[in-house]
């Protein structure tokens, strides 16, 4: 049985990050050639060179829109086509009531977590939909939301507002690009162990364990999740296999939005 990604090309964004270096580990795996961007360049070279497949990188700040147009533009350069894109870059804010958000870090969340889906999807679908009326062949978005993008999340609200527009941006962009080749779905995960989660614990103050009962309190597994389980739902969104999944918000949140 060959990789199921053999030969494709995939752009992952926030690509040295806790999802993401999971995301870009198995897509090498299983045979795809990778465009890499974070923020810092020596992180990405240092991941580049541990992955043992074909890669191309640039870094630079995913709210600023030139960086997906060159991102896209890299892609096509090197590789030829753009088979799968997973939009992951993101940050989370201060876990505070919504009066206590400063105004410019709320902006500041809007651009990166919101503002960045879009810019990216306004570069890739384009590209996307050229090479399904050339070849046949389209591709797969996939948008890293939250579980806050569909339920609220007290003391989130900012970023539950900016991961609700993606949801929206995703349905909207799927029902769009439906018959155009282009398959576009999101992934919600609840909390799992990521640096997000580490900030979190240190913030609170209190013992790791602590920390952890109290935020995975409303989930029904009562535990967070493992990174490598939210990877294997955002390689179901993107595997080409999937191909009548669309304009779906999948949630990986250990039962929350069950109850």
């Amino acid at each position: 049985m060959g990789r199921r990604f053999e030969g494709l090309t995939a752009l992952v964004t926030g690509a040295t990050g806790g999802f993401g270096r999971g995301i870009c580990e198995r897509l090498a795996h299983d045979g795809a050639r990778l465009v890499l961007s974070d923020l810092e360049g020596p992180p990405v070279e240092a991941l580049a060179a541990s992955l043992g497949t074909e890669t191309a990188m640039l870094c630079g700040d995913i709210a600023v829109e030139a960086l997906s147009e060159k991102l896209v533009d890299l892609a096509v350069k090197q590789f030829g086509r753009l088979d799968i894109a997973i939009n992951n870059a993101g940050v989370a804010q201060s876990f505070v009531r919504l009066p206590q958000v400063p105004s410019d870090e709320a902006r500041r969340i809007i651009d990166i977590d919101l503002m960045g889906v879009f810019y990216a999807m306004k570069y890739q679908l384009p590209q996307m939909e050229r090479q399904h009326r050339q070849t046949g062949k389209g591709g797969a978005i996939v948008n890293i939301s939250s579980v806050a993008g569909l339920v609220g999340a007290q003391r989130l609200s900012v970023y539950a507002a900016a991961k609700h527009g993606v949801v929206g941006l995703t349905r909207s962009a799927a029902g769009e690009y439906a018959k155009k080749g282009v398959r576009v779905n999101a992934v919600c995960p609840a909390f799992a162990r990521t640096a997000m989660v580490d900030d979190f614990v240190k913030m609170t103050g209190k013992r790791e364990a602590d920390a952890i009962a109290e935020i995975s309190r409303g989930v029904p597994m009562k535990r967070v999740a493992e990174v490598e389980e939210v990877v294997e739902a955002i390689l179901f969104a993107a595997d080409p296999k999937n191909s009548f999944m669309t304009g779906h918000a999948l949630s990986v949140d250990g039962g929350i939005t069950a109850i």
